[in-house]
């Protein structure tokens, strides 16, 4: 049997699917010169394959299929599965009717919209599955034809599974930005060791599909030994929400990497207050080059709302500092628009954003997801018809207290306050600063600010 795998390339802005957002996938769209050159980024350096691809890819070529991977391209077949998000979904939907009108190939949707929305697929295909794709996929690599809606029950014992096959993929032009400012390599894969979060955020989709369950670190250490074997020298970015969550656990992949001498750099995202000296010592060895976390807001009460564990700011800078000395790079997340957000408290935030001083910084504007207990809670007050806008920076509810223009303008003064400061730049491209360069950077920075402020001003009086 022939198997297309498709993952099909956005359309407008850089989108993003699989494994973000819990697997809704985002879009972001520059509206500003300063987002528009942050999109442009993005396109270029954050070009990975998709994990849940890769695990397909694995059970139907160990079942002795054919696996096509597609970005876009029809070609025929026996069966293909879309990847759908909820960010590019009509673009996807009009893939599978014409592969359909063209070659008759039966046709399923999988991801977690698939799973959450069904209603917007199922006249499009010939199957819809409901929840992690894999025991479904063995089923179709067994031979078993599906129809309709199909559960799809998670995986328990996640060792049990294959190794994603990245040789059945077509090689991009570029890779993934690593360790250093414009530096990208052709040898990255993402890598899951745990699935779901152990977390309870109510607007988090990462844990909806699912419960939390991790491989172990054997299983662990011998698919980076794979794909060191492979390919020699890789770059790792592991996509579990929260890596470092069983400290023991992360330590031994440290340790691992670190007796078996294998020729890794990798990136992690975890929460700040799983992280202590030892441990980022440890996996600075092992070869930790970027950690990626939440902050959120810098407001504790809206956190504990809406069901986050608030980190104290002193930890949070204790934790980057460490990671900034180390040459380990920091990319910290913000959200806008919680329902208790108001234009003090978002302010309050940029300025926490610009005073961390992380590596990378990016804003997003709350998304009610469907499926999260957010969605239900924010049920009367989502205003947005069409679900391609829930893509984490567009309004798309009636907040208590902001407008949709304030939310936006809100979002982009957040990008240019962090990016447009000459001690960014400089520190970006780890330039020495001292004397009256340091002195000139500063008064830039000052300058910048005050600007900034200027336009604020004549948007929110008073």
């Amino acid at each position: 049997m022939r198997v297309i795998l498709a993952d099909i390339k956005g359309r407008e802005g850089f989108v993003a699917k699989d494994t973000i957002a819990g697997g809704y996938g985002s879009r972001f769209r520059g509206t500003s010169w300063t987002t528009r050159v942050m999109e442009r980024m993005l396109k270029v350096y954050n070009n990975l394959p998709s994990l849940q691809l890769g695990y397909l890819a694995a059970i139907f070529a160990e079942a002795g299929h054919e696996v096509v991977v597609s970005r876009g391209e029809c070609v025929p077949g026996d069966l293909a599965l879309v990847l759908t998000s909820i960010v590019d979904y009509r673009n996807e939907i009009r893939w599978a009717e014409e592969i359909r009108r063209r070659y008759g190939v039966p046709v399923g949707f999988f991801g977690t919209f698939a799973t959450y929305v069904p209603e917007a697929l199922i006249e499009h295909g010939d199957f819809i599955i409901q929840g992690e794709p894999e025991q479904a996929a063995s089923r179709l690599a067994q031979g078993e034809r599906l129809r309709g809606i199909v559960a799809s029950p998670p995986v328990q014992d996640l060792d049990r599974l294959p190794f994603p096959r990245w040789d059945l993929f077509p090689r991009g032009p570029f890779g993934h930005a690593v360790e250093r400012p414009f530096w990208f390599t052709r040898s990255a894969f993402p890598l899951l060791s745990s699935r779901s979060c152990p977390e309870f955020c109510t607007y988090c989709p990462h844990r909806i599909l699912a419960s939390y369950r991790a491989r172990s670190p054997e299983n662990v250490l011998e698919e980076i030994a794979e794909l060191c074997r492979r390919h020699g020298r890789v770059y790792i970015v592991f996509r579990d929400p929260i890596f470092t969550y069983d400290r023991e656990r992360a330590l031994r992949i440290a340790e691992g990497i670190i007796r078996r001498d294998l020729p890794v750099r990798f990136e992690c995202e975890t929460r700040l207050d799983d992280l202590d000296e030892e441990l980022i010592e440890w996996l600075h060895r092992a070869g930790l080059r970027s950690v990626r976390f939440g902050v959120e807001s810098v407001d504790a009460l809206t956190l504990k709302r809406v069901g986050r564990r608030p980190i104290p700011p002193e930890h949070q800078r204790e934790i980057v500092s460490l990671c900034r000395r180390k040459g380990i790079s920091t990319v910290a997340f913000y959200v806008f628009g919680f329902l208790t957000d108001t234009v003090e408290t978002i302010r309050a935030t940029i300025e926490y954003a610009v005073a961390l001083d992380t590596t990378l910084a990016l804003f997003k504007i709350l998304t009610p997801y469907p499926g999260t207990p957010l969605y239900k809670q924010m049920a009367s007050l989502i205003v947005e018809s069409d679900l391609e806008k829930f893509d984490g920076y567009t309004p798309t509810f009636r907040h208590p207290t902001l407008t949709v223009e304030q939310l936006r303008f809100l979002l982009e003064t957040a990008y240019a306050r962090f990016y447009i400061r000459p001690s960014w730049l400089s520190g970006y491209l780890r330039l020495p600063m001292s004397g009256a360069l340091a002195r000139m950077v500063a008064w830039a920075d000052a300058y910048a600010r005050r600007r900034q402020l200027e336009i604020e001003a004549a948007l929110f009086p008073g």
